[in-house]
């Protein structure tokens, strides 16, 4: 792979990132006025149209059939539940804790991968998954002082359901097309956490029209930077940037809530990105050495 890929890689996930943080921010902005459940289905169904859009302008709409339905269906709920505890967190952190808490799930999916792909992990690998443990438990605070909280152990939960939910994607992403994974992940959290919400459903205001707008056009647009930048980019560049969100985290949360994460936070952060960051070059000189 060139670098001239390399580099368009990565401004594609820098971008990704960027997307995907101001949709989180539509997401905190809702979060407070609607139940989480209800927040969930309504980013769903605010992206279908474009999904469709997309689909159509591919021509797969036949792809859309033919697919694995129970690891769309194991998707599906674990988006429903991803979003819904995301969103719930959300609703009670500055987005810079939040996302220092979820930065735990590239280390997960490196921990499930093991018995869900069959894997190999060495000791140097555990060793830096337990790292990465131990600076969620920093940020997190368990003595009763700090940030573990029910919010908290919320978007814990949304990391581990990510985490699985990307061990399925490579499994279904051997047999099912890309665009039939985004169409049926959106249609069935629409679907699924709607008819959840639909007993305690709450009248959407006006006023937050424009927030439904950015969570369906950043989430999209999201979406399709980070397809594009794993397809151009190596993953060992290109994985790391994904940490690039603390900083958007912690300008947003500044120009928006004026707030900012205290320093065993940030340490706790560090920690887990250090660890991150560790084990993707470690995968990459190990390629290396199998590929020279």
């Amino acid at each position: 792979m060139n670098r001239h890929h390399n580099l368009r890689g990565i401004v594609a996930m820098l971008l990704a990132v960027a997307m995907f943080s101001l949709m989180d921010t539509g997401l905190k902005l809702l979060s407070p006025h609607y139940p989480a459940l209800q927040v969930a289905a309504m980013r769903a169904f605010s992206s279908l149209p474009l999904v469709i859009g997309y689909v159509a302008w591919r021509g797969a709409f036949h792809t859309l059939v033919r697919v694995r339905w129970p690891l769309h269906l194991l998707r599906g709920v674990l988006g429903i539940a991803m979003l819904s505890l995301f969103t719930f967190g959300l609703r009670h952190l500055p987005l810079a804790e939040t996302y220092s808490i979820f930065f735990i799930a590239p280390l997960l999916i490196t921990v499930l991968s093991v018995p869900f792909l069959g894997e190999r992990v060495d000791s140097s690998r555990w060793t830096a998954v337990l790292v990465g443990l131990l600076g969620v438990i920093v940020v997190l605070r368990p003595t009763g002082s700090g940030m573990f909280t029910l919010a908290g152990l919320a978007v814990l939960g949304s990391a581990v359901c990510y985490s699985i939910s990307a061990i399925t994607v490579r499994i279904v992403g051997r047999t099912d097309s890309t665009e039939s994974q985004l169409f049926w992940l959106m249609a069935m959290v629409a679907v699924g956490a709607g008819a959840m919400a639909a007993p305690g459903w709450v009248a959407i205001r006006a006023v937050d029209t424009w927030a439904l707008v950015g969570v369906a056009v950043f989430g999209f647009l999201g979406q399709l930077a980070i397809t594009e930048a794993f397809r151009l980019g190596e993953a060992s560049a290109i994985a790391p940037l994904e940490y690039s969100a603390l900083a958007w985290g912690l300008g947003l949360d500044w120009i928006l809530w004026r707030t900012l994460p205290d320093a065993v936070t940030l340490i706790g952060a560090a920690i887990i990105i250090a660890s991150g960051v560790y084990l993707v070059r470690r995968e990459r000189v190990h390629l290396e050495s199998e590929h020279p």
